[in-house]
């Protein structure tokens, strides 16, 4: 029986996609704590706006974004190929996930530090105390928890479901419409949950400063949603290669016809 499963080349993407899906996820959150200057990075000046009244502005982002991409990209493939509820179970999945990492990071933060080596060992890099550096690093806040997750699943559910309502419309033309469509909607809506549930709800930030934030994070968003549409389409190539033209085509109609609640 197991063999008949792991030899099915469609179980075998799925797991593949699902994989990414999954670790990307989980990747962003671990390492969203970090900030850094976009203009830098991309050997830029640094920019200087004012919006809604929020002087001195740049494009001042988390490093979570970076494996966000990946994540935008599975999405549409495995709701192309496999449905909504395809995209459903592994949003569970993940999100089981994330809270799991964090009920471990939180043990690991609260068990007792050794006082010896350890804790001076990276100070010629820098870093005089190991256990405050590791509980700044992976001690992040309850309001960043919950902003992040709940934005993570509401997120998903619009974006496979917008994808799913464009797809109805395209049928199985214009792949960039519904991939990139489904993208920039869902992200909006994720920007905008992460942003007002962990820093205006929680930390009690003014609404105009957490607005500026929403927008300048979403225009990065915007711009890398579209810089990532060949990429759609080259995972789609691979996609038939592996399982062959027909077949992708059988499985992207099944996926159509299979709700969400089958």
């Amino acid at each position: 029986m197991i063999h008949a499963i792991l030899g099915d080349k469609a179980t075998r993407l799925y797991i593949i996609l699902g994989s990414f899906f999954v670790a990307s996820a989980i990747v962003a959150e671990m390492i969203g704590v970090k900030l850094f200057q976009l203009e830098t990075a991309l050997h830029l000046e640094k920019a200087d706006f004012t919006l809604l009244g929020q002087h001195h502005l740049s494009f001042v982002l988390s490093v979570g974004v970076l494996p966000w991409p990946i994540i935008f990209i599975m999405t549409d493939v495995i709701n192309d190929y496999f449905g909504v509820r395809g995209v459903r179970f592994l949003t569970f999945i993940t999100t089981g996930l994330i809270a799991f990492t964090y009920v471990v990071m939180w043990l690991a933060i609260h068990m007792p530090p050794d006082l010896g080596w350890w804790t001076t060992s990276s100070a010629r890099q820098g870093v005089p105390d190991m256990q405050a550096a590791f509980t700044s690093i992976f001690g992040q806040g309850n309001n960043i928890i919950i902003g992040s997750l709940t934005a993570f699943i509401i997120g998903q559910f619009v974006d496979a479901n917008t994808f799913r309502r464009l797809k109805r419309i395209t049928g199985d033309k214009r792949i960039w419409l519904r991939a990139t469509g489904s993208t920039l909607i869902s992200q909006l809506i994720d920007s905008v949950v992460v942003t007002y549930v962990a820093f205006w709800m929680f930390k009690g930030m003014p609404f105009a400063q957490c607005t500026a934030l929403v927008i300048t994070a979403y225009c990065y968003k915007f711009i890398v949603a579209l810089l990532s549409t060949p990429v759609i389409y080259l995972v789609h190539a691979g996609v038939e290669r592996y399982v062959g033209k027909e077949r992708a085509h059988a499985m992207r109609e099944a996926a159509m016809v299979l709700k969400a609640d089958q």
